[in-house]
């Protein structure tokens, strides 16, 4: 096992982003939808808002909105500290183990009721989508976000123009449609996300577990089976 090569590991797969990406655009839409109108799967938005309410002097509201924006520093720098003793430990990989941690964080979220102070969610959910866009960061070597859009819009469009004038090159058709694919994907979550946030409210988010559930077990059986003797590899991008 030992002289075995992996190419890409387990977490670099594409389904692996195609899946978080889905789980992105439902959190996204979720907490916009039933969790005081905030984007806390990413910060642009947030900081737009922020900017306007500073410009017409509301300066409660500006707070408001700092509010997810330091939680998802937060997340960043939590992503960047805990996998090393993790990894130290050669039991599981740091990215399976956030999935888990994922789960869990939503699973209790899912408990709270109605009544309890939004602001509960916006942390919780923007340190998970902080944490995960800084620790999935390719697929299969190519640089990917599953937290939000920008970045996919621009590979499509660059990529759309690199298949027409380069049509016998395979990668950038195949590039184009994972981009695509992304966007596509971000999309339905939201769409899922808030269908269900309208029959569900709260308790909606628990259908992200199903998605991050076939993460977790995948992941998992690679760290504990296929993988085993490459725990101390890092993924590409890191």
């Amino acid at each position: 096992m030992k002289d075995k090569k992996f190419e890409y590991l387990e977490c670099e797969k594409r389904y692996v982003f195609f899946l978080l990406m889905f789980v992105g655009g439902f959190l996204g839409a979720f907490t916009y939808s039933v969790r005081g109108g905030v984007f806390c799967n990413a910060q642009t938005a947030n900081f737009v808002f922020m900017g306007m309410a500073i410009g017409n002097q509301e300066w409660s509201k500006a707070l408001y909105y700092f509010v997810p924006m330091s939680a998802y520093l937060g997340g960043t720098i939590l992503s960047e500290a805990i996998p090393s003793p993790i990894k130290k430990r050669e039991i599981i990989r740091w990215d399976t183990l956030l999935i888990g941690i994922e789960m869990i964080v939503i699973f209790i979220l899912g408990l709270l009721p109605e009544t309890v102070p939004f602001q509960i969610s916006q942390i919780a959910i923007n340190i998970i989508m902080s944490m995960q866009y800084n620790t999935f960061r390719q697929a299969r070597g190519v640089p990917m976000a599953t937290t939000f859009c920008t970045n996919h819009i621009r590979q499509v469009g660059v990529h759309l123009y690199k298949t027409i004038h380069n049509h016998n090159d395979k990668n950038y058709r195949t590039r184009f449609f994972i981009h695509l694919g992304m966007l596509l994907m971000f999309v339905v979550g939201a769409i899922v996300s808030t269908i269900s946030c309208k029959l569900l409210l709260g308790k909606a988010i628990w259908i992200t577990l199903i998605p991050l559930g076939i993460l977790f077990v995948q992941l998992l059986k690679a760290d504990l089976v296929n993988e085993k003797d490459f725990l101390q590899t890092t993924p590409k991008g890191h």
